[in-house]
């Protein structure tokens, strides 16, 4: 099975200097993208043509559904919503590594109905997640039993995300303070229940407060891709300053899948910093 490795967007001005300058250079590196900006406004169909001109057939996107089914409609009446975002992406049906529900803090188990409809309701030729934030959905208690047993029925991934390094810091940096502010604080539940495992890691702007906190991943990662497909997702405060971590942790991650390449071109650790 294949492990997939990415981050957040594609493009920063910072990423020049690993040749990094548009998402042909980053598909040539990685192998999926957060598909976030479709969560906040939808690309025109020029733009999505282009997006599969830039890429090739192994590349996944991995776009959000947008604010206004998931948060504005919080999941109902929103059919029409649905079709005309998967019409939109249509031409990179075969890239999409899937769909993805991210839900608020304020989306309780109390809606679990809403969400199943939902999940039931959407195609079943994409694979979907489902990344929950309210506190419930993480006591191990009823709540989170239900969830993890309604996706797991459905073969949904539920999307892990660990805050752990971006909260443990003692960084100061306006990065790191505003990463803290808007960064949900919950447990990292390490769970599959669909064959492509989400987990998105956001790290701290230490490379060694971030890479301990790591090791747990790797286990998991390596114990998911024997019958499945993983997505890791590496995050840091500024995302401009992402390759060291990217760097720390590349060779880790070679000894799980071989086939994820050498990454980008390193530049030597003096000139890192």
């Amino acid at each position: 099975m294949t492990l997939r490795i990415g981050l957040p967007q594609w493009q920063h001005s910072h990423w020049k200097r690993w040749g990094i300058e548009s998402l042909a250079d980053y598909a040539r590196y990685f192998h999926c993208v957060e598909g976030n900006t479709t969560l906040y406004a939808l690309p025109n169909a020029e733009t999505v043509l282009r997006w599969r001109d830039m890429t090739h057939d192994d590349f996944r996107f991995c776009f959000k559904f947008p604010a206004t089914i998931s948060h504005q409609a919080a999941l109902q009446h929103s059919d029409d919503l649905v079709a005309a975002f998967l019409r939109l992406l249509d031409p990179l049906a075969d890239r999409i590594g899937q769909y993805w529900l991210q839900l608020p803090a304020r989306f309780s188990p109390a809606q679990l109905g809403e969400l199943w409809r939902f999940l039931d309701s959407l195609p079943r030729r994409f694979a979907y997640g489902v990344e929950v934030r309210h506190a419930a959905f993480f006591e191990k208690g009823e709540a989170e039993r239900t969830l993890n047993r309604g996706l797991l029925e459905r073969g949904i991934n539920r999307v892990m995300l660990d805050s752990r390094p971006v909260h443990a810091s003692v960084s100061q940096s306006a990065a790191a303070l505003h990463a803290r502010q808007q960064k949900p604080r919950v447990p990292p539940h390490a769970l599959r229940t669909g064959s492509q495992p989400m987990v998105r890691f956001i790290g701290s702007d230490s490379v060694d407060e971030s890479v301990p906190l790591f090791q747990i991943w790797l286990k998991k990662l390596a114990e998911w891709q024997a019958d499945s497909n993983p997505l890791l997702f590496l995050h840091t405060p500024d995302m401009g300053d992402v390759f060291p971590l990217v760097q720390a942790l590349w060779p880790q991650l070679q000894k799980l899948d071989a086939r994820i390449g050498n990454g980008p071109d390193w530049p030597q650790q003096d000139s890192l910093f």
